[in-house]
């Protein structure tokens, strides 16, 4: 397999129409990068790459994950779209002749004729003062301000309130849904239930985790049907488990019997497991779920235990009870109990009072915002829904882009049509597949590589790291190339004989590190870069 590389972004180059990828590791400048793409689209710059006119920052959609990245990024164009007023208010004449790609403005500045300069000063000026009106948003936050300013189109509510925390609402449905169900168990049942989780509290922060995903689980039976199934069921299968021990435990004591007679094991080695093969006959033959045995016992009566004393030389015993005996306890351990039913079942149900109650106090929560985006973008007004929004923002660029989960990237696939690859607008995803770390508050490497794939033949790098020492850079690429050529799935564990959509390669074109940008003018995320 041959893996090919995107190519190096060249920021005044990439065509900013339909749909692409742009690949960044830490530290190689997504922030600077995103600032001279919104240059462009405020000048119209681009020739055949432009996008088909001059936009101004309202209908340029900008979308990160946090409040606090957005103030950062907000600021961070407007501050660079000042500079760039300021380059192009230069007389002619006093600009000194540089070579091209040692300073990004000034190779900007130069793709406009001179008398171009004063309008697009004046552009760059009105742009950076009408940021405060900017489309820079979380994704959250901008799904709440479709929803309200298309609420016909979304089928939403005028006036709607948004609650960030919930966690009282969710409180008191757990604590309804106690009531109903767990008062009337049997006290054996409840004593079951305790044992799982002992207040209404404990439920909630079990069920908390579930919500988002409460649709797609199995409808279970009510507590009580499902516990009296689940005995029923364990009673079944624990007998089937047993049956066979009556006669194993006998087979089991004539051959290690024979084996002592034998000199294949030494005679002290049978005292204990003559003991040990009587508790599985009493088991076998009891009421009781588990074998009265030792953790050594468990560990004795198995090929491998077995192995420990047996006298070097002779053949150790085949008999299915020793294979058994590995996984016997496991079995019985996962007999059914109900748990799975009963939490199945309070998620649905708590899910459903949520939102009842969500809906009555006309109140919505974080994930509340996707999913109703999401269900009005594929209802039956969803095509012009997603029409409306293209011609609001005709461009987008999605800022760490790997953090985003499968609901998101469907609102963002059924607005733009990333596959589509649509000429009349422009989808910029910009994010590393390697800082995917997400997964707690749903962030989905399988995703990333979907979008990937959807934009096949439109990907670019950032190749530089701006933040890290030389040192340090090598340091962390030696560590990974090592990962990489080893035997296997590669460095991030996606590596096939077809394909390897997260590859390291050692010169420093992509991976965790990069090879260092010495001199270029461009700041990491962090900051400027760091002269070496």
């Amino acid at each position: 397999m041959t893996t090919t590389l995107p190519p190096l972004l060249e920021p005044l180059r990439l065509r900013l129409r339909g749909s692409s990828l742009i690949e960044a590791s830490a530290g190689t400048g997504k922030t600077f990068t995103i600032a001279a793409l919104y240059l462009r689209l405020v000048l119209g710059h681009g020739g055949d790459d432009a996008f088909t006119r001059p936009l101004t920052p309202p209908e340029i959609l900008v979308l990160t994950f946090t409040d606090a990245a957005t103030k950062e990024l907000r600021d961070r164009i407007r501050a660079r779209l000042a500079e760039a007023a300021e380059a192009f208010a230069l007389d002619p004449q006093q600009v000194p002749d540089r070579a091209r790609g040692q300073d990004l403005m000034h190779d900007l500045r130069a793709d406009h004729p001179p008398a171009q300069w004063p309008g697009c000063a004046r552009s760059l000026r009105l742009a950076a003062e009408g940021m405060d009106e900017s489309a820079v948003s979380t994704i959250h936050g901008w799904c709440n301000r479709m929803l309200r300013e298309h609420a016909f189109d979304s089928g939403s509510l005028f006036t709607q309130e948004l609650h960030t925390d919930q966690r009282d609402l969710l409180a008191e449905a757990a604590r309804d849904y106690w009531r109903s169900f767990y008062y009337r168990l049997a006290l054996a049942d409840v004593k079951q239930v305790r044992a799982w989780w002992a207040t209404p509290d404990d439920l909630s922060r079990l069920v908390k985790d579930l919500l988002e995903c409460a649709s797609a689980l199995p409808d279970a039976k009510a507590p009580e049907e499902a516990l009296a199934a689940a005995r029923d069921a364990a009673v079944v299968q624990l007998q089937e488990i047993k049956a066979p021990w009556l006669q194993w435990a006998s087979e089991l004591l004539g051959i290690l019997g024979r084996a002592v007679t034998a000199g294949h094991v030494p005679a002290n080695q049978l005292t204990r497991r003559v003991e040990w093969l009587g508790r599985l006959r009493e088991w076998a033959n009891g009421d009781a779920t588990m074998p009265a045995l030792t953790t050594t016992a468990w560990d004795r009566l198995t090929p491998d235990g077995l192995q420990l004393v047996w006298n070097k030389g002779f053949p150790l015993p085949d008999h299915p009870a020793l294979r058994d005996m590995a996984t016997l306890r496991s079995r019985i351990e996962a007999l059914p109990d109900g748990r799975t039913d009963l939490l199945c079942h309070a998620t649905r149900w708590i899910a459903a009072r949520v939102a009842a109650e969500k809906e009555r106090r006309a109140q919505m929560g974080f994930h509340d915002l996707l999913a109703r985006l999401d269900a009005a973008l594929q209802g039956p007004n969803g095509q012009r829904l997603a029409r409306l929004i293209r011609q609001q923002f005709p461009v987008a660029m999605i800022d760490e882009f790997q953090d985003t989960d499968p609901l998101q990237y469907r609102i963002f696939n059924a607005v733009y049509g990333v596959a589509r690859n649509d000429a009349q607008t422009a989808l910029v995803l910009i994010g590393d597949p390697k800082q995917a770390i997400y997964a707690f508050r749903g962030a989905d490497i399988h995703t990333y590589l979907a979008a990937r794939r959807d934009t096949a033949g439109r990907h670019s790098t950032l190749g530089n790291n701006f933040r890290s020492t030389r040192a340090m850079v090598d340091a962390v690429n030696q560590v990974f190339t090592q990962a990489e050529q080893r035997p296997g799935a590669g460095a991030f564990l996606f590596r096939t004989d077809a394909d390897n959509p997260v590859p390291f390669v050692g010169d420093g074109r992509e991976g965790c590190s990069l090879r260092r940008g010495d001199g270029l003018e461009a700041g990491g995320d962090g900051g400027d870069a760091v002269a070496m």
